[in-house]
């Protein structure tokens, strides 16, 4: 990162962000004036549709969408936004992790603007994006615990500041999204299996299935592989001859795998702040969404004596709002990314 001169304090600031490190193409303006950052507009063009029929993210289908898309939706953002190229401050882009072929379509765009209107160009962390989500709509950063839950990560990182991050734990193998999803596609359910998973659970019993809790014990790292494994067994059992969910049992079954993942990450994401003796807890990620996980976290912290901050569900999956926060805060601290700074799918956030 260059430290460059920023505005004086009080002078507006407006930042324009995308995102597209996986199958979402993003956008959103933010504007800052010292109080709390307001999102003029954040667009979201979905995919979900387009790879549904593959049960997948297909990275050739994803960057090509991504370049159809992607500069009508800036236009909209810039009008919904009621701005034009000129009122941007910086522009800022998801440098990774995510998949190479999707990241550099969002990264040489925003780079494209911020050359041709001679403004700064700021890298971004996808993973930075979620820890900050739910503070977007607050004047302040606080250090908390945090949980980031999502198809691709599951992480516990003590935020002590903006910048000053540190990793507790995170998962071996499986996401906990990546579990949903292949989870449900076991069961026959549409991808993505995260939301179908919550919807059947609903109606189901989380007593029907006794799937284990891997590692429930054993330190801040996560495993999901296991319970996954596990869920294909039970399949087995149920139908020896193909392997298959009964329908009547769909509903159990996912009960059952829901409650011993949110057990993992609650218990898991407690012992955490005790550890690093922190009283604020965040939630973010799209995982975050799932209602069943936001009130047994709720109801934990409610018990422990813990304030929970859950990311808005607006951010919590892909979007560029959350890019565009990080981005204020990496201007407002001076530090602007250099124009040679490539793309890198496999980027860490500590």
């Amino acid at each position: 990162m260059e430290k460059i001169q920023v505005k004086k304090s009080g002078v507006p600031t407006t930042i324009l962000a995308i995102e597209s490190s996986c199958d979402e193409t993003a956008v959103a303006v933010l504007r800052h004036d010292g109080g709390v950052a307001e999102i003029l507009s954040s667009e979201i063009s979905s995919q979900i549709d387009i790879h549904r029929e593959f049960g997948g993210v297909v990275p050739e289908l994803a960057s090509r969408n991504h370049s159809l898309h992607l500069r009508p939706l800036v236009e909209v953002a810039m009008e919904d936004a009621g701005v034009t190229i000129a009122d941007v401050d910086a522009f800022a882009a998801t440098s990774g992790p995510g998949l190479a072929s999707s990241l550099l379509v969002g990264n040489t765009t925003a780079k494209a603007l911020a050359l041709a209107t001679g403004k700064p160009f700021i890298s971004v962390n996808h993973m930075e994006g979620h820890l900050l989500s739910p503070f977007i709509d607050r004047k302040n950063l606080e250090s908390n615990l945090a949980l980031i839950v999502s198809g691709g990560h599951t992480m516990l990182i003590h935020m002590k500041a903006f910048g000053d991050y540190s990793m507790l734990g995170s998962t071996r193998d499986d996401a906990a999204g990546e579990a949903y999803d292949k989870v449900g596609k076991m069961l026959g359910l549409p991808y993505p299996g995260g939301p179908e998973i919550e919807k059947q659970a609903r109606s189901g019993s989380a007593e029907a299935f006794n799937f284990p809790r891997s590692m429930l014990k054993d330190g801040l790292d996560f495993s999901f592989s296991g319970l996954k494994t596990a869920v294909l067994y039970q399949l087995e059992k149920l139908d020896p001859e193909q392997g298959k969910a009964p329908a009547d049992a769909i509903p159990d079954l996912c009960a059952s795998f829901q409650q011993a993942v949110i057990d993992i990450l609650v218990t898991k994401t407690l012992r955490a702040t005790a550890q690093c003796e922190e009283k604020t807890i965040t939630l973010s990620g799209g995982v975050s969404c799932n209602r069943a996980l936001r009130n047994a976290m709720q109801t934990a912290c409610d018990e422990s004596g813990y304030e929970l901050l859950i990311s808005p569900p607006a951010v919590s999956t892909d979007n560029a709002a959350m890019i565009a926060f990080v981005a204020l805060h990496r201007h407002l601290h001076g530090e602007h990314s250099s124009f040679h700074e490539d793309i890198n799918p496999n980027l860490t956030l500590v």
